[in-house]
């Protein structure tokens, strides 16, 4: 396999911070969450945005899709919304003198879909989603349709506390590659919010880049070296979340999939090309374990009774588990670079 080099990693890192600070423009006091979210785009990966509404989850992804060049559409998931809606159905058309059904694609045939309040409509239409964001297709009535490429679904969620929501399934969830909070402003960034936007006004987003660039840095990130120690860091740490297998597992009823190990590994890549490096580290996986691992595992009951909450679980599973072991390879670097 071929490996990125120096020089690759030098060309591509200025189109990265042109993106981050396009995106620093739409969202204050958020960086930490934006580079989540650009790493996780990196890597090829769908996201899922929680938190109250008014917070800008939406602003985020509508000026992502603007900064990168991406042809996306916005769907506003409400309990009405059918699976058909997203997908796409067959119309009847007269063809050629001919009655026949016609596909007419749905508005997952994009670049990104921004899924708007995902858990406001019912498990069924939720559901119709798995298909597109594992495979990057969708089959409706036998006949399969392929997405166009890339192909990303940014999801925005109200916390489930709140009235008219549904929870998503597991198997949806775990098709997204991170899962991060939005939280409240600061007194300080609300000012200025106040003093630079006016209520109603959208933010002006400049270009960052253009779609074959951003494709161009998609394939550097895949050719970043994962050393075999990080590999083996990444496998157990996964295990690490099923229950017997550590210490902090015992308050959880379920672990994480061999998904979470892959996601675990190409957002590790990702970041350690926004860091401009050529080589994933200890310190990569252990900056995105929460992002990717927090919706991959279920509290048993007794945590919850306790208080127990998944960030903290995660945070003491990440404690526990040694970056190496006597058993590890101690090989961190490629050669030949």
């Amino acid at each position: 396999m071929e490996y990125a080099s120096e020089q690759e990693v030098e060309k591509v890192v200025p189109k990265i911070r042109a993106l981050q600070e396009s995106m620093n423009g739409v969202l204050f006091g958020q960086s930490e969450l934006i580079d989540l979210v650009i790493i996780g785009l990196l890597a090829r990966g769908h996201v899922l945005l929680e938190g109250l509404p008014g917070l800008g989850k939406t602003e985020l992804v509508k000026g992502l899709s603007k900064s990168l060049g991406l042809d996306t559409k916005r769907v506003q998931f409400t309990p009405d919304l059918l699976p058909g809606d997203i997908t796409g159905n067959p119309v009847l058309q007269e063809v050629d003198g001919h009655r026949s059904f016609v596909f007419q694609p749905g508005p997952l045939f994009t670049n990104l879909v921004l899924a708007d309040e995902i858990n406001r409509a019912s498990p069924k239409t939720q559901s119709a989603l798995l298909e597109a964001m594992q495979e990057r297709c969708v089959t409706v009535l036998g006949e399969t349709h392929s997405l166009p490429a890339p192909f990303f679904v940014l999801a925005t969620q109200n916390p489930i506390e709140l009235e008219g929501t549904y929870p998503l399934p597991e198997a949806q969830l775990d098709r997204f590659l991170f899962k991060l909070e939005v939280t409240r402003n600061s007194a300080g960034t609300l000012e200025q919010i106040v003093m630079m936007r006016e209520l109603g006004q959208e933010p002006v987003v400049e270009q960052a880049m253009q779609p074959e660039e951003f494709t161009e840095i998609l394939e550097v990130v895949r050719k970043v070296y994962l050393p075999d120690v990080v590999a083996n860091y990444i496998a157990r740490l996964v295990t690490a979340t099923h229950p017997g297998e550590s210490e902090a597992a015992q308050h959880l009823k379920f672990g994480s999939s061999p998904r979470a190990a892959l996601s675990l590994a190409s957002a590790a890549k990702a970041r350690a090309l926004m860091h401009e490096r050529p080589n994933a580290s200890f310190e990569d996986v252990k900056s995105i374990a929460a992002a990717v691992l927090r919706h991959r595992v279920l509290l048993d009951y007794s945590a919850q009774v306790d208080g127990v909450t998944v960030n903290e679980v995660i945070e003491q599973i990440v404690d526990e588990v040694p970056y190496q072991t006597q058993e590890t390879p101690k090989t961190l670097k490629k050669t030949g670079v």
